[in-house]
């Protein structure tokens, strides 16, 4: 027994791609002002949220190099560090903002399933029983999937999802957190991994440099800040959200496709460039690494919030 949150991240990316004019002929002002206009408010439906400390378990299901799985292991670790601003800590600092207090996220244990136990197709509830082996109280349970590995409804209709689950269907007590994500590399790069890759539709403006070098699990970051955001302010359908539980609008995948101010729909805004790489990246984490973080819904000014 389980519920997932089908959020429509690749949904609305597309669809804003799409419709987005030639650049050339569209000035940033007239385009910022429309994305504006679109009023942004998240209701709390009184359920809980997942605060205090949370262990983020990592299954890794299929073939990723021991520097990809460092590039995300690094990633959860920055959420509880001590980086100068703007810092990926600083980003999810926000969830502050959300009722009950602060997350504290540390990493917790990491699973390797390289040999693909069940095969290289899934279903949402074969993603649901990988979560489930590394359950423990508290937990937010991520299966992470190779670029060769095909889930259910992935580049389709989603990046990644998050929901809930029971390792024990008789037990209610028993409910778990879990998220997905999958690497895009192969299967979805223009839909999955933008801004480090073309889009598939609309004005194909020149991609972004991947600050860590790897363009398919740079976009699993933004997919995965995703849904850890959700799955902590929205874990059981009944948390922080806008529009339909079965398809909601969340922390952050409300605020699609914005990365730095002045973004509009198929322009990331204005972020910070490396020197030496000339990668894009709006935050810092540990062991040097920079990454580039979505924007996040915060509920004290009903705005969505970014870090430059």
């Amino acid at each position: 027994m389980a519920s997932a949150h089908y959020f429509p991240i690749l949904t609305s990316l597309l669809l804003l791609l799409s419709t987005l004019p030639d650049p050339s002929v569209a000035t940033t002002r007239k385009l910022a002002a429309l994305f504006q206009q679109q009023p942004l408010v998240l209701n709390y439906h009184n359920g809980p949220l997942l605060k205090g400390t949370v262990a983020v378990n990592l299954i890794w299901y299929g073939s990723f190099s021991s520097v990809q799985r460092s590039i995300i292991a690094d990633f959860i670790q920055s959420m509880n560090s001590a980086d100068a601003p703007p810092s990926v800590a600083s980003w999810w600092q926000t969830i502050e903002n959300y009722k009950d207090g602060s997350s504290n996220i540390v990493l917790g244990a990491q699973i390797l399933d390289e040999n693909c136990s069940i095969g290289k197709s899934l279903t949402k509830s074969q993603i649901v029983d990988l979560a489930s082996k590394a359950s423990t109280k508290g937990s937010i349970n991520v299966v992470c999937t190779a670029a060769d590995v095909v889930v259910d409804g992935f580049c389709m209709s989603n990046c990644g999802t998050h929901g809930s689950g029971l390792t024990d269907p008789k037990d209610a007590q028993s409910k778990f957190a879990y998220a997905w994500v999958g690497n895009p590399m192969t299967q979805c790069p223009g839909q999955c991994a933008w801004p480090f890759h073309q889009p598939t539709f609309g004005p194909q403006t020149p991609p972004l440099v991947a600050p860590n070098g790897d363009v398919g699990v740079d976009g699993m970051v933004i997919n995965l800040a995703t849904v850890l955001a959700g799955t902590v302010t929205d874990p059981f359908n009944n948390g922080y959200f806008q529009g339909p539980a079965t398809a909601p609008l969340e922390a952050v995948s409300a605020c699609t496709g914005i990365f730095g101010s002045g973004a509009y729909p198929g322009y990331a805004g204005s972020v910070l460039t490396d020197k030496a790489t000339g990668a894009s990246y709006n935050a810092q984490g540990v062991n040097g690494r920079k990454y580039l973080l979505p924007a996040m819904w915060d509920p004290k000014t009903s705005t969505c919030k970014t870090l430059v």
